[in-house]
């Protein structure tokens, strides 16, 4: 195996295991929170999740996602503000 495709292989397992670390982080606080914003759904979601399963990420973050898809969702702060502007 060449030096750069070992390179790759390790920057691979480090992109995963810092996005198996968000998404325990991100999800068991939500969790305890007991809802999620729609906002951090997304980018939780949209943006570690998925690409993290795409790398092959599997195991504790899949349950982790299977708790926060069960809780309810609120309605960002930040976008009822952006909505309360935009009717000014």
């Amino acid at each position: 195996m060449s030096h750069r495709s070992e390179r790759n292989d390790v920057k691979s397992e480090m992109l995963t295991g810092l996005g198996h670390d968000r998404i325990i982080y991100l999800g068991m606080s939500y969790i305890e929170r007991g809802y999620i914003t729609s906002d951090e759904y997304e980018n939780l979601y949209e943006y570690l999740y998925k690409p993290y399963r795409k790398m092959g990420g599997n195991g504790s973050a899949e349950r982790i996602m299977n708790e926060v898809n069960r809780l309810p969702i609120h309605i960002s702060k930040y976008g009822a503000r952006e909505e309360h502007n935009n009717e000014q």
